[in-house]
Parts: C-alpha cells; structure tokens; sequence
C-alpha cells in the first residue's frame, strides 16, 4: 500500500519543487527585514570567508555558518506565519512556538560569530 500524495514524479515535481522554493525565498525577502539583513550580510562575509579561511575546511564552516543562519531565519518565518494565519488572540502555545523559532535564530548566530571568531582568532592572532 502506498502512502504518497498523488501527484507529479520526475522532472515535473523537481520543477514545481524549485518554482516554490524560489516563490519562499521571494516572499521572505519581501516580507522578512531580519531575512533580508542576513542575506545581505551573508554576500558581504561569503568572499571575505575565502580571505579569513586558510584552508578548504575553514572556508567550508565559515560557508556552512552563513547558510545555517539563513535556513534558520527561513523556519523562524515559517512558523511565524504559520502562526499568525491561525489567529491573532493571545495564547501561550502560540508565544512559545514564534519564541523557539527567534530562539533557532539566535543560536545560530551566536554559533556563527564563535566560529568566525575562532577562526580570526587562530589565523590572525596566536
């Protein structure tokens, strides 16, 4: 017995599965200030990552870090707007779910600046 949602296979389904994805990256850009200031942060530290890292590995993590934060802002809008679509009266669940994602948010930032750190610290200054 197959669970599967009918629908399209192949190369269709990978079409339609990018067409939406570019349509959430648009709308998080468009609706999304903290989205849009982590990208723009992200294309200015993605070349200076290949001036900091000295080898393929650091510039990978440094890469890896700027993606992490974006794909946590990106759940962190999902939620929210999965939320608010719900309702606007105040409910504790509700609190708790957009507190988690900024909470998602602010982890991965905080990783990013130790490993960026770490990285700038070891390859500059010891």
């Amino acid at each position: 017995m197959s669970y599967m949602k009918p629908g399209k296979t192949g190369i269709p389904r990978i079409l339609d599965a990018t067409k939406y994805s570019w349509q959430g990256l648009k709308g998080a850009w468009i609706n999304e200030a903290a989205f849009r200031q982590e990208l723009v942060l992200a294309v200015i530290l993605i070349p200076l990552a290949f001036v900091l890292g000295k080898t393929t590995g650091e510039i990978a993590i440094l890469l890896l870090t700027l993606g992490v934060v974006l794909m946590a802002e990106l759940a962190n809008s999902a939620i929210e707007a999965v939320v608010d679509r719900i309702g606007s009266e105040r409910h504790p669940l509700s609190g708790r779910a957009k507190d988690i994602g900024s909470a998602m948010v602010f982890i991965a930032l905080l990783f990013t600046g130790i490993v960026w750190g770490t990285v700038c610290y070891f390859n500059f200054f010891s």
